[in-house]
C-alpha cells in the first residue's frame, strides 16, 4: 500500500505532457513522395536512397539506406543502425570499414534523419519490430550489391535493437555476425524506477500512447562531442538534437518490452556477437572535461552484466573499451582507436 501513491504520482506527471510539443502538430496531407534510386547522399562519397515501408500508426514512411562501396570488389558487408536522438553522419567510421575492405552500409530508421517526414514525431515507436522492415530493406539493398558476408552493428537503441532481431529470429536473422556499441539494453536507472515507474507508463500507453515523458535538460553529453563546442564532430542539430525531445509513453513502452523479450529469448541469438561498453560511468547533466571519460547516457556495469548472458558463451564476445564515450566510435582518438581494434579483430576472428 506505502507504494500506491508513488504510481499516483508518477502518472499524474507524466500525463501533464500534451501529445505533440515539438513545435506544432502537423495537419496537413499525408503523402510520400516515392523516388527509390541512388543518389548523391549528403556525406562526401557516399550515396543514400529512400525505401517506402508503407502505412504506420503514423500515416507513410519511409527509411534511408546510406552506402559506400569499396574500389575493389568485395563481398563483405557492415549495415550500422544508429542510435535515439541519432541518424548516420559518422564517415569516419565508414571510411574506415571500406579501407579495411568492408562495403559500408548504414540505415537511416523510420522517423529519424534523412528518413523523417513532417507529420512524424521525431523517434517514434510503438514497437521495436518496426524496425526489423527497415533492417531488412538494408539488406535486401546489401544483398543486391552481390555481398554474402554481413555483420550487422548497432549504438545504443540500435544496439538493442539488432540484438533484439537476433533473439526473436534466431536462426532467421539473415546476417553472419552481430555488433553492439553500447547496447541499450538496460535501463539506466534505479530499481524503483525500473521496476515501479517504467511499467506504470507501460501500462499507461495502452490508453495514451502519445503521452509525454520528459527527458532532463542536460548538453553534456552533445557538447562533448559537437566540433562547435569541445568535442571532434559535426552533425545537423535537428536530427541530433542537443536537448533530447519528450519520449512517448509508447516509445518506452516498447524499449521496455524489447529488453525483457531479449532476456527471455536471450539463447536464441545464434551467430557470434561482440557486445562493448566503457568503463567508465559519468554522472551530471552539465558539460565538463569528464564527459570524454566514460559513458554519460547509460550504465556500462549493468550493459556488460546483461550482455554476459546473452547467445551461445563459446561465440560471445563483451569487451571493455577504457575510458570510452557513450558512443564509442566518437570517443577521443586513443579510446575510439581501442573500439575499432576490437571490431576488427572480432571480424578476423569470426570471418570467412
Amino acid at each position: 500500500m506505502r507504494k500506491f501513491p508513488l504510481f499516483i504520482f508518477t502518472l499524474l506527471v507524466a500525463l501533464v505532457a500534451c501529445a505533440w510539443d515539438i513545435d506544432k502538430k502537423y495537419e496537413g496531407l499525408k503523402i510520400l513522395t516515392v523516388n527509390t534510386g541512388w543518389h548523391e547522399d549528403i556525406l562526401p562519397g557516399y550515396e543514400a536512397r529512400y525505401v517506402p515501408q508503407g502505412i504506420a500508426f503514423d500515416g507513410p514512411c519511409r527509411s534511408t539506406v546510406i552506402r559506400r562501396l569499396c574500389k575493389d570488389s568485395s563481398r563483405r558487408a557492415i549495415l550500422y543502425v544508429h542510435g535515439f536522438n541519432d541518424y548516420f553522419f559518422q564517415s569516419e567510421m565508414g571510411n574506415r570499414f571500406v579501407d579495411s575492405g568492408y562495403n559500408f552500409y548504414a540505415v537511416d530508421l523510420r522517423r529519424y534523419g534523412r528518413s523523417k517526414l513532417e507529420w512524424q514525431y521525431p523517434f517514434n515507436v510503438r514497437d521495436m519490430r518496426e524496425y526489423f522492415a527497415d533492417i531488412d530493406s538494408a539488406l535486401c539493398c546489401i544483398r543486391r550489391d552481390g555481398n554474402t558476408d554481413i555483420t550487422l552493428l548497432g549504438h545504443s537503441t540500435g544496439g538493442l535493437t539488432v540484438l533484439f532481431r537476433g533473439a526473436v529470429l534466431g536462426e532467421n536473422v539473415g546476417v553472419e555476425r552481430i555488433i553492439a556499441d553500447s547496447p541499450f539494453i538496460t535501463w539506466n536507472f534505479s530499481p524503483l524506477m525500473r521496476n515501479v515507474a517504467i511499467p506504470l507508463v507501460q501500462f499507461a500507453s495502452n490508453f495514451s500512447k502519445d503521452s509525454k515523458v520528459k527527458q532532463a535538460h542536460c548538453d553534456g553529453y552533445a557538447y562533448s562531442l559537437l566540433k562547435q563546442y569541445d568535442g571532434e564532430w559535426e552533425y545537423n542539430t535537428d536530427w541530433k538534437m542537443i536537448y533530447s525531445p519528450p519520449v512517448t509513453f509508447s516509445w518506452v513502452a516498447s524499449i521496455n518490452k524489447a529488453q525483457k523479450e531479449l532476456v527471455k529469448k536471450r539463447k536464441n541469438i545464434n551467430v557470434p556477437i561482440l557486445v562493448m561498453q566503457s568503463s567508465r560511468k559519468v554522472d551530471g547533466c552539465g558539460y565538463t572535461q569528464e564527459f570524454h571519460t566514460g559513458d554519460a547516457v547509460l550504465d556500462p556495469f549493468t550493459i556488460r552484466e546483461r550482455a554476459l548472458t546473452l547467445g551461445n558463451p563459446e561465440t560471445r564476445e563483451v569487451c571493455t573499451i577504457d575510458s570510452g564515450m557513450h558512443n564509442l566510435i566518437l570517443s577521443d582518438l586513443p579510446h575510439r582507436e581501442a573500439a575499432y581494434d576490437t571490431i576488427f579483430n572480432f571480424l578476423k576472428i569470426w570471418g570467412e
